[in-house]
């Protein structure tokens, strides 16, 4: 894996936990909006929504880098909307991260360890 493809897969992994904590307290917003007099819903979800468009930029880009196939492309891309989903794709993209690198390492040390 090259150091932008690792970059990109980075980036997509640093906007994941925050968007899904913005989309649940968006959706606690919501229903404290319908049930108190409290309204954070504007302001919540205009930071849900840059982090989402992030997400999705740097969903595109990672999958460009990548050349994952559809199906993979479209788990990560559920995962955005789905509660819960960032925190599954922030949990994925860092094993896929950890994978490459072991092997990175042993592509060049030119060994395999077979633990």
């Amino acid at each position: 894996m090259d150091i932008k493809t690792a970059s990109s897969l980075h980036r997509l992994r640093l906007v994941s936990a925050p968007e899904a904590v913005s989309f649940l307290l968006l959706l606690v917003c919501s229903v404290l909006k319908r049930t108190t007099e409290f309204n954070a819903v504007p302001v919540m979800g205009a930071i849900h929504g840059i982090l989402f468009v992030l997400y999705v930029l740097f969903w595109l880009d990672a999958w460009n880098r990548t050349k994952w196939d559809l199906k993979t492309a479209a788990l990560y891309f559920a995962a955005s909307v789905i509660p819960f989903g960032g925190f599954y794709a922030d949990r994925r993209l860092k094993r896929e991260a950890d994978a490459a690198v072991i092997a990175s390492r042993a592509r060049r040390e030119g060994t395999v360890n077979a633990a």
